[in-house]
Parts: C-alpha cells; structure tokens; sequence
C-alpha cells in the first residue's frame, strides 16, 4: 500500500466515523433493556418491544438531539439520571443531560417563562 493510499484510506475512515449516526437507537438496543431492565412489567415482553419500536421510529428526526434536564433530588429521579437516560439514548439516540439538584438549588437555575401569546386571545 502506498502511503497516498494509507493517508487516503485514513481520511475516508475519519470522515466516515465523523458522520457515523450519533447513539445506537435501535429495535435491538430496545430488546435488551426490554430483557434486562424493564422487567417486571404489566405489559408481556411483545407489547414492550411494539411500544420501544414506536420510540425508535418516533425519535429518528430527533436522533443527535440533546435535551437538558432539571429535577430534585429524590430516589425516582436519580434513577431517571443513571438508569432511564442511558436507556433513552440507546433506544433513542437522544442525549438527555439530567441534573439533579436539592429543592433550594433548583431555583436559580430556572429559566424564566417567556410570554406567549394566547391562541384564545380575541382581536379588539
């Protein structure tokens, strides 16, 4: 091999891993937290796996997106932010960067509401 063609293939492998589809998101990912995590269920294993299908298929023009979250510090959430985000992205391919603060943390991070108008509002 030539080195034109060891620095052409390197660059094409970089180029390649650049573009790679971000997070895994698939049908199969789903199966296994299905398998592993998501068990017991009132569901049976089939109708688990057809609602993580639609997931899968619902996130595909989301799949890269990161979405932040705040919450308080409570044994639910904190395995939402070690459990349930990494799930999420598997299955999804969305990151969801989950921060866990107390009760008196949380406000000032808050971001203020911002007005918008009412579609019930009439025109004067």
């Amino acid at each position: 091999m030539t080195r034109f063609t060891k620095v052409g293939a390197t660059l094409a492998l970089a180029v390649a891993a650049a573009f790679a589809p971000i997070g895994i998101a698939g049908t199969n990912e789903a199966k296994q937290w299905v398998d592993k995590e998501f068990q017991p269920s009132t569901l049976t294993k089939a109708q688990q796996l057809k609602e993580m299908e639609w997931f899968v298929n619902a996130a595909k023009p989301f799949k890269g997106l990161e979405i932040n979250v705040l919450s308080e510090t409570i044994p639910t959430h904190t395995y939402e932010s070690t459990v349930l985000t990494k799930a999420f992205f598997e299955i999804t391919g969305i990151k969801v960067n989950h921060q866990l603060l107390g009760e008196g943390e949380r406000r000032p991070h808050l971001v203020e509401p911002r007005h918008v108008p009412s579609l019930c509002q009439t025109a004067n």
